[in-house]
């Protein structure tokens, strides 16, 4: 089985940069099993088509506009992510869905997909986060290695 992490993010957007943050947090602090991938996907959008190939599962550490409270941290998975994304979900929302639904064309859409987020409070010019936004990354963070604990693919402590 082979499962993929990929951050979505513009570091100079603010909180928009979550996903990206995200997995360079996720590098320094835990060593992943092989079967395991991290992503900074940045804002590449169809570019990531071949990286799906292969994969899985797929998991998506994305800001979210959600209309909830800055700060607020979703789960989604099955059907709840494509209803979602009807409903501009993410604020990649197009260049995700697009991914998604190219890779479901081609044969390659993992067979389970997750999405961890927040809802964002900015996502104007600034290379810092919001601090509700800042804060919650802890929590999407430990979502993340939840998820692959229970895939069956526990990441390990860094030294």
């Amino acid at each position: 089985m082979s499962i993929l992490v990929l951050g979505l993010g513009n570091l100079v957007m603010s909180d928009d940069a979550l996903g990206s943050r995200a997995i360079v947090e996720l590098e320094r602090r835990y060593r992943f099993p092989e079967q395991v991938a991290l992503i900074d996907g940045g804002t590449l959008g169809l570019d990531l088509l071949p990286r799906l190939e292969g994969i899985d599962k797929l998991l998506v550490i994305d800001a979210l506009q959600m209309g909830a409270a800055p700060g607020a941290v979703f789960r989604l998975s099955g059907e709840e992510v494509p209803r979602a994304f009807a409903n501009k979900l993410s604020v990649h929302q197009m260049g995700l869905q697009d991914l998604l639904a190219v890779a479901e064309l081609q044969g390659h859409l993992p067979a389970e997909l997750v999405v961890w987020g927040t809802q964002s409070a900015s996502i104007e010019m600034g290379m810092e986060m919001s601090p509700p936004v800042q804060q919650a990354m802890e929590e999407v963070i430990a979502g993340v290695v939840r998820e692959l604990t229970d895939w069956g693919a526990a990441p390990r402590q860094a030294a």
